[in-house]
């Protein structure tokens, strides 16, 4: 059992837990630039794993693979123990994969509730019109309503998304993924752009979800969060996974320092 910077133990049922989620030997890259290179990794079920390393290191590249929005030269990614490296981005969200990323997917001029909603819809196979007026008595409404409650957004339901502060956006990115009911979150660096005072709300919404028992795979710049929240972090380096291991661990290597933290080993 392996112990973060503050002396508390990580969850007991990570240890020995089979992967949900495994990488295999992946490479990936743009005509005859490699970005990615033999990443192998596996993440057992209810892990929370963050990967960090440099601008350029290949952080957002390895979780485009994983959800399927690019396709390794070689190498596989399996769910669950299913190999699914060939398998579209949808087939993926209802394996149970869920993925938000840097830039927002909301739509601003709907409100809080009609975005959930359409996600739900999505989900579960209905329609996806924004025509309907929503109802509490609606499956679809009801699925979201509850995303919301969980990310901490009821209050602001029937706000426009075009009236939220960024965190309260980031907090309602995570609420539309919940809605497909994902087993894994990947998250693609969820506070980027989020002032310092919203930090900490949206790390206690990654924290909740987490602790329902998802496995949470999180790119992130924010060594301080990072360590705070993680199991165990993977580092990249120039498109290689370098070391992988629990955040002291990791903080405490000296390639680690001399490769991403700017220090001499």
């Amino acid at each position: 059992m392996t112990a973060d910077t503050t002396g508390a133990p990580a969850p007991e049922h990570h240890a020995g837990a089979p992967p949900i989620l495994a990488l295999e030997d992946i490479t990936w890259g743009v005509g005859g630039f490699t970005i990615l290179s033999d990443i192998t990794l596996a993440v057992p079920a209810g892990e929370f794993l963050s990967v960090i390393g440099p601008n350029g290191a290949g952080k957002t590249s390895l979780l485009n693979v994983v959800s399927g929005l690019n396709r390794p030269r070689s190498g596989r990614v399996l769910l669950k123990g299913e190999d699914i490296t060939r398998e579209r981005p949808a087939a993926r969200v209802r394996r149970g994969l869920g993925r938000s990323f840097q830039t927002s997917s909301l739509f601003p001029n709907l409100t809080v509730t009609e975005n959930v909603r359409l996600a739900a819809q999505a989900a579960q196979g209905g329609s996806h019109s924004v025509l309907l007026r929503p109802s509490t008595r609606d499956a679809a409404t009801r699925a979201g309503l509850s995303a919301l409650d969980e990310v901490g957004l009821a209050a602001r339901a029937d706000d426009p998304v075009a009236d939220l502060p960024h965190g309260d956006k980031r907090k309602l990115e995570i609420a539309v993924l919940l809605c497909s009911e994902p087993e894994v979150l990947l998250l693609d660096e969820p506070t980027a752009g989020v002032s310092a005072e919203e930090v900490e709300p949206l790390v206690e919404v990654v924290r909740k979800v987490h602790a329902g028992g998802r496995t949470v795979v999180m790119v992130e710049h924010r060594i301080e969060l990072v360590v705070d929240v993680s199991d165990r972090i993977a580092v990249t380096h120039n498109g290689r996974l370098l070391t992988t291991g629990s955040p002291a661990e990791v903080m405490a290597d000296p390639t680690v320092q001399s490769a991403y933290l700017g220090e001499t080993a």
